[in-house]
């Protein structure tokens, strides 16, 4: 009988059931609080658009953080490629666009997996200092104007075309995680460095494809990013260090519910319910300072319960 339940508490199911209790019982928390201005239909709408977008970031940070890896350079980035593809989009339509947030991202990614590797000291380090030169690139990338997507290049701005997008991703890190080498890899770099080395891994390799793969897919979140907004404007000092956080809670929703075997679907029901306590939070009017400690002790909480007796380190 013991075993039995074991084996529930560890299928997929279960995890299913885990987080759709979670989604419902802060839904219902907020409902109740303040129903006039909070979950309506259009309001969950609202909620998914945006959360959409941080899923997409959270499924590229997870190849990191399954390593035990971490990058602070992912706000920066984002600002950064959002710029370089709206000014190609000027010249070269929705070509010029994509393929310029996609290939900033990607470069930026292979640029920060060299250095990590060639430095050999901790991400943290190399991505703060990364994060400080993205950001003086952008302003003068930008020329210290703020960059507009034009009207006819929008067309992910909304649904269809942001779902397809963000759907197109969740496939492509669904096919890389269970149909390459990468994510079985991955995996296994971050539950034990030394014995995937003994194991003849390439370690120093799969690291560096880890950060290219994120911000491959921080590239698809530029193009949601900037096209949601229609605009982006270049600023230093470390005001993009912000835009590292929400996609983070996702992955961390995405490891702990690793041992379920569904972390797409844990990332991007997580961002949904970050969204909604978010929301939640503004609807009754509360003070940004006590939002953000709810919401940190909330995360805290989830992430630790969830990941209880899981295997594998989140970050080092």
């Amino acid at each position: 009988m013991s075993n039995t339940i074991e084996k529930l508490k560890a299928s997929r199911y279960y995890g299913l059931v885990l987080l759709g209790a979670m989604l419902l019982f802060f839904y219902g928390v907020f409902k109740i609080l303040t129903p006039s201005n909070f979950g309506s239909l259009s309001n969950l709408y609202t909620y998914l658009q945006a959360s959409i977008i941080y899923s997409v970031g959270g499924c590229g940070l997870y190849f990191i953080v399954v390593m035990g890896l971490f990058d602070f350079a992912v706000g920066a980035n984002i600002v950064l490629s959002s710029i370089v593809g709206v000014i190609l989009s000027q010249k070269f339509g929705y070509a010029g666009f994509i393929l310029g947030c996609l290939g900033c991202g990607t470069l930026i990614g292979f640029l920060i997996g060299m250095l990590y590797n060639s430095l050999n000291v901790p991400s943290m380090i190399v991505t703060v200092g990364l994060m400080l030169i993205f950001e003086s690139v952008a302003v003068f990338v930008a020329g210290g104007v703020k960059q507009t997507l034009g009207e006819n290049l929008r067309f992910f701005s909304g649904a269809p075309g942001n779902i397809i997008l963000a759907l197109l991703a969740f496939l492509l890190m669904y096919f890389i995680l269970n149909y390459t080498k990468i994510g079985t890899y991955c995996n296994a770099i971050g539950s034990n460095e030394f014995t995937a080395k003994n194991m003849g891994i390439n370690v120093k390799k799969y690291k560096l494809i880890g950060f290219m793969l994120l911000h491959f897919f921080v590239g698809i979140m530029a193009i949601l990013t900037v096209s949601y907004g229609t605009t982006m404007t270049a600023l230093t000092g470390m005001s993009t260090m912000g835009r590292n956080f929400q996609p983070l809670m996702g992955t961390f929703f995405g490891v702990a519910f690793r041992k379920y075997k569904m972390p797409i679907t844990a990332i991007v029901v997580g961002e949904f319910i970050i969204q909604i306590i978010f929301n939640g939070f503004v609807a009754l009017g509360a003070p940004t300072t006590i939002q953000n400690v709810v919401t940190g002790g909330a995360l805290l909480v989830i992430v630790s319960l969830t990941a209880r007796g899981g295997k594998g380190s989140v970050v080092k």
